[in-house]
């Protein structure tokens, strides 16, 4: 799966896989991401220090890294990269891949471009004869969890981070079949 065109009323939405000539854009909706998203979840220090210098590295280093992994942009005729999310094979018993990561920029939240980005990843799972998927979503983030809940995810693990100092609550969720994800173009 390479990409496609969605229509949102006058702009054109191109959700397409994502090469080394995006990650600049990618860091930026990867930091802009973290800023709003967990404002309030994280210590503010920890925010501050986030540079889209480390994102790009972070960014680099993840296509070049072991399991296959993957990123989809999303492109809007007026923006840009407006989010992306990014996936990677699992060497796990239960789940076959993971989605990595799912950032949209603030503004672009709510418009469906997000369930637009995890049915890219599960279709990419799929070509890849992957049936199963998880994701890791600090509990704190509500809307994360709800989002997920939403599009059918069942919670089934959890794990503690640290971030600045400070410990959390990681929920997984997992779909056993990632088919239901897809979504026609």
């Amino acid at each position: 799966m390479e990409g496609y065109m969605v229509t949102q009323g006058v702009n054109s939405l191109q959700i397409r896989k994502a090469g080394e000539e995006d990650i600049k854009s990618i860091a930026k909706v990867y930091v802009d991401g973290w800023k709003t998203t967990y404002d309030g979840l994280v210590p503010d220090n920890y925010l501050e220090s986030l540079t889209y210098e480390e994102a790009k590295q972070k960014w680099i280093s993840f296509l070049s890294s072991e399991k296959d992994p993957f990123i989809y942009i999303a492109d809007n005729n007026e923006e840009g990269n407006i989010g992306f999310a990014a996936g990677k094979r699992l060497d796990n018993d239960k789940f076959d891949g993971e989605l990595y990561a799912l950032y949209l920029l603030p503004e672009c939240r709510g418009l469906g471009t997000g369930r637009q980005l995890v049915s890219a990843i599960a279709k990419h799972f799929i070509e890849k004869n992957m049936d199963s998927m998880m994701v890791w979503v600090m509990e704190q983030n509500k809307s994360g969890l709800g989002f997920y809940e939403r599009m059918g995810g069942k919670k089934y693990l959890r794990r503690k981070s640290e971030f600045g100092g400070i410990v959390v609550e990681d929920a997984a969720y997992g779909w056993e079949d990632v088919s239901v994800l897809c979504r026609e173009k």
